[in-house]
């Protein structure tokens, strides 16, 4: 699936969340972050994995992830490749 990410960014910003793109090298771990705000995340390409709240996600591209305010959460970057994901924090 082709993400349009200008699309995407202008939903968001509508629903009251910041939009902006991460870049991850294979291996990539980020791990448990904790944020004050609701998180958005949605793969644009390549491959992730997100942990949080007793549950472990594979989304692919295009599936839009919650994650709710102060919860911690990993991301890694489960591919052999580069991957690319929009997140966004809720503004208001």
């Amino acid at each position: 699936m082709v993400v349009d990410r200008a699309a995407v960014c202008s939903d968001w910003n509508a629903r009251g969340f910041s939009c902006d793109l991460w870049v991850d090298s294979p291996g990539q771990v980020w791990a448990d972050f904790v944020h004050d705000s609701d998180e958005l995340v949605m793969l644009v390409e390549g491959e992730i994995e997100l942990s949080f709240s007793g549950r472990t996600l594979q989304p692919v591209a295009g599936e839009e992830v919650l994650i709710p305010a102060r919860n911690a959460h990993t991301v890694i970057n489960t591919g052999r490749t580069t991957n690319r994901w929009l997140y966004g924090y809720r503004t208001r």
